[in-house]
């Protein structure tokens, strides 16, 4: 990603960084703003995490992150998650609705903020979108194969990848249509200053 970034590039000097968010290695007080997308949810501890970002922040800086919402509010996940509980009903692999779309509560968002320091008011915004694709594989290749969810899946079955990622498409044709998907995606956007 930061590769992208640089890439990419920006209207002004950037200095690119890679970082651990347990540990960031930033003075206290440094920036205006600090910002995670889509990664709060991967944090092992949430709330030690939350008092890194306050720490790095200035007296009025705002920390923005997002965070999946639960599952069922994500029409392509939840039925890829169906699809292969059909195929490993002993043991589902469970990953996108444990992990990313694990962290949707909140009063447990509420909660870690409050635990990593921020003492003021925080505004959650739940936002719906859609996601779309051309065919019903791309999504399911994304998640059958470009997420930590391969590594559940071959855990149970290297074999079965190939299989899996078939379900899931054909699961996600059958609810969507043969032709370009459409599904609700719908996240949490939280804002909080120091």
């Amino acid at each position: 990603m930061l590769d992208q970034a640089v890439e990419v590039g920006t209207t002004r000097p950037v200095q690119w960084r890679q970082a651990d968010a347990m540990q960031l290695p930033f003075d206290d007080g440094g920036f205006d703003a600090v910002v995670c997308q889509f990664g709060v949810m991967f944090f092992p501890d949430k709330a030690h995490a939350f008092s890194e970002a306050r720490r790095v922040l200035k007296a009025g800086g705002v920390f923005m992150f997002n965070a999946w919402d639960r599952i069922e509010e994500n029409e392509f996940a939840h039925t890829v998650t169906n699809a292969l509980e059909s195929l490993f009903p002993a043991d589902p692999p469970r990953f996108m609705a444990r992990t990313p779309h694990g962290y949707h509560v909140l009063a447990t968002i509420e909660r870690d903020l409050r635990l990593g320091g921020f003492t003021g008011p925080s505004r959650i915004d739940t936002v719906a979108a859609r996601s779309q694709a051309a065919s019903a594989r791309i999504p399911t290749i994304a998640y059958c194969q470009g997420t930590p969810l391969r590594g559940e899946i071959e855990a149970r079955d290297k074999s079965r990848l190939g299989e899996a990622t078939d379900a899931a498409a054909h699961a996600i044709a059958q609810r969507f249509g043969p032709g370009p998907v459409d599904g609700k995606i719908q996240a949490h956007v939280v804002a909080v200053e120091r």
